[in-house]
């Protein structure tokens, strides 16, 4: 899907923006017109993908109960089958301000709760509360906050425990088997022949929440969210035969195991090489990676290497090596309502944190290491190119490095771990008063 973009002076926008009264809009519970809608759009995905689910406990819940769903994210198929597995039930889903781009009406009718990704907004647990108590709607959030990169659970904010705490209705999981196979972020929209299934399972009464720690109510969760989509299609052996399955890997999989050079990965048809070295993997039908000639065997498994590149990315932190520093176009949202492009800048990314400045001296803004907990690292965000977003106080700045080759990847990674070391910090001093 494209997307119309007007192009304007980033402190004009914010100025005119700030000027004008913006009261809230509160969520509406959708009518069953819009629920029936949403469930007869679903079925032709739903179908071609011989989509069914199954119950877990979920007689436990009482006529009429509302419930907090919780839900892994893999690509858009997730909402259509949150439409079908709720049916006729009311509910309002978490979505992200972007998604909103020219058709906030119609997202408002069906129910969708606006926020921006990871950025602390208490606005949306108030919208969320209201859901909950007074519109008595069941609450849907992914909270991932965004597709999954590797098809494994993505880093997840430490609140989500408190948000169950709050809004005091049960909890429910809807967890999805073959989504990511069907349709990874990586692999450019293109659609696999795979089947899709899901688990509607039980978890928690409002009576158990009510007993619990926020801690033990987080543990409940990440036990939940704890998956690997290669692994599950390896064990259940669903074959991925199209011949452009590993089209785009390299926005994943950025650095080369054998010669330790990133940006030089193509990921092409089935295959994956190193334009540097000539290290060649074959991604085969059960999705492991497979060695030709002579190339290091190190990892078959596609999470796995993900995974050491995480941790290469620490090493280089701890050992004050990690540096991002590239020009960048610009764009910026300061409501649902669309995207302004407002010039080309730089955005540098330090274990201090990020720093964007715009060539016209209009943007300097800073995203702290605590500021959140990841950032938004999106592939061929609207057909456009891979984008970095950082949410802040005014706007979302959305940047479009000029060299694509460069691993946005990779500054996730590293946002999650400069947080991490932030926050080890923090707590250390807070220890030591």
């Amino acid at each position: 899907m494209k997307i119309k973009v007007k192009n304007g002076s980033y402190r004009q926008i914010i100025d005119e923006y700030k000027a004008r009264n913006h009261p809230h809009i509160k969520p509406k519970k959708p009518n069953i017109f819009f629920r029936t809608l949403m469930r007869l759009v679903s079925v032709p995905d739903l179908m071609a993908t011989k989509f069914k689910f199954q119950s877990i406990g979920m007689d436990k819940l009482e006529k009429g109960e509302n419930a907090f769903y919780l839900m892994n994210h893999s690509s858009f198929i997730d909402l259509e089958i949150a439409a079908t597995v709720l049916y006729p039930k009311p509910f309002n889903i978490v979505a992200t301000t972007d998604a909103f781009f020219g058709k906030e009406w119609l997202m408002r009718q069906i129910g969708c709760i606006p926020t921006k990704k990871f950025y602390s907004d208490t606005t949306l647990v108030r919208d969320m509360i209201y859901t909950a108590k007074k519109l008595k709607s069941n609450v849907v959030m992914f909270p991932e906050a965004g597709y999954t990169l590797d098809g494994t659970a993505t880093t997840m904010a430490d609140t989500i425990g408190k948000c169950v705490k709050m809004l005091g209705i049960p909890l429910v999981m809807i967890k999805t088997y073959g989504a990511f196979s069907r349709d990874p972020l990586y692999n450019n929209l293109q659609r696999r022949k795979v089947k899709v299934s899901a688990t509607v399972e039980y978890l928690l009464s409002k009576e158990q929440i009510k007993d619990m720690s926020v801690d033990e109510i987080n543990a409940v969760i990440n036990e939940q969210f704890s998956f690997d989509s290669f692994k599950w299609q390896k064990e259940n052996k669903v074959r991925i035969s199209e011949d452009f399955r590993a089209d785009g890997l390299e926005r994943l999989l950025y650095k080369c195991p054998e010669c330790k050079t990133e940006g030089k990965m193509v990921g092409k048809g089935i295959h994956l090489t190193c334009e540097k070295c000539g290290a060649k993997y074959e991604l085969s039908e059960y999705g492991e990676l497979i060695a030709i000639d002579d190339t290091d065997e190190s990892f078959t498994h596609v999470p796995d290497w993900y995974r050491w590149e995480r941790e290469e990315v620490r090493r280089e932190i701890e050992e004050g090596k990690y540096l991002l520093d590239t020009p960048v176009d610009i764009w910026i949202s300061v409501d649902t309502k669309g995207v302004h492009g407002v010039g080309e800048g730089r955005l540098v990314h330090t274990k201090e944190g990020f720093r964007l400045t715009s060539d016209d001296g209009e943007i300097n803004y800073e995203h702290k290491p605590l500021s959140s907990h990841s950032i938004c690292a999106d592939f061929n965000f609207y057909e456009v190119g891979d984008i970095i977003a950082l949410s802040g106080p005014d706007c979302i700045y959305y940047c479009f490095p000029k060299d694509q080759t460069i691993p946005v990847a990779k500054a996730r990674l590293a946002t999650e771990e400069i947080y991490k070391i932030a926050w080890q910090e923090h707590l250390n001093h807070q220890i030591s008063k």
